[in-house]
């Protein structure tokens, strides 16, 4: 049997019961987090957590050939993965592997930050469109290459009045920033001929699921100017607001009442 089982948000703490015996009771156990990471943790305190050895994986043994996953024949296996196992592609590809192999396979769910984040904003969840990652930008040639992918995702949504939730890069221990995301955004924004997103209201959060999340509201060109610490983080560009959404990023975002009354449906 294969375990998919997720550790939730920030920490040790933040798997399940559940999640928790089956990891307990594997006969061997590993993880990836490069999809994601659990910013409150080290490895070493994972396994002093879990009772267990973690054989830490690379993309490659994930996405190339996880030759690993023949042992899942002979004996339990648990992979542990950040947030919940089944919201990124390359857990649904592994599994599906699995299956393919006549391996059994389990989820094991858990937090992730696609409910986390209604939750700190007070944004509606049935209100969020297409979700949407912003890379890093990067060179080629010389030439310096900003995907336009999100900013066209966001521009998407809006005129369908939905919510936008964009999940920032993680490269190696390289952690995009607020501030870095929105830059793109508007640098993408520039280069099509501009537009209004720099005055539209965003949302930051940083390091949901510990004991000190931060968010803020604001527009912005002003969002982006603001501290929001160390990793991980996340943008969120509302549509129009319904009036508790509103009443909401005021009171748990601090965004300023002339914005938020500006936004509203």
């Amino acid at each position: 049997m294969l375990f998919f089982v997720g550790l939730g948000l920030y920490d040790e703490r933040d798997i399940s019961v559940k999640g928790l015996d089956a990891v307990r009771r594997a006969d061997r156990v590993y993880a990836e987090f490069y999809t994601s990471r659990l910013m409150g943790v080290s490895l070493d305190d994972l396994e002093r957590f879990y009772e267990k050895k973690i054989t830490l994986l690379s993309r490659g043994d994930v996405e190339g050939q996880p030759t690993w996953l023949e042992e899942a024949r002979d004996m339990d296996l648990a992979l542990l993965v950040g947030g919940d196992p089944m919201i990124s592609t390359t857990h649904l590809d592994l599994r599906m592997r699995a299956m393919e192999l006549g391996i059994p396979t389990r989820v094991i769910h858990s937090s992730t930050i696609a409910s986390a984040i209604p939750g700190l904003t007070g944004l509606q969840n049935y209100r969020f469109g297409r979700s949407t990652s912003i890379p890093f930008a990067y060179t080629v040639r010389g030439k310096r290459i900003v995907p336009e992918t999100p900013y066209r995702v966001v521009q998407e949504n809006r005129r369908a009045n939905l919510h936008t939730m964009l999940y920032l890069d993680i490269q190696d221990r390289r952690y995009m920033t607020v501030n870095q995301g929105i830059e793109q955004l508007l640098e993408v924004e520039e280069s099509l001929g501009g537009g209004d997103l720099a005055s539209a209201l965003g949302v930051g959060v940083a390091r949901a699921g510990s004991d000190q999340p931060l968010v803020r509201a604001d527009r912005l060109d002003r969002l982006k100017d603001v501290d929001f610490g160390g990793p991980l983080h996340t943008l969120v560009i509302p549509a129009r607001l319904h009036f508790m959404e509103a009443r909401a990023l005021v009171v748990l975002a601090t965004a300023p009442e002339e914005e938020v009354r500006r936004a509203e449906l």
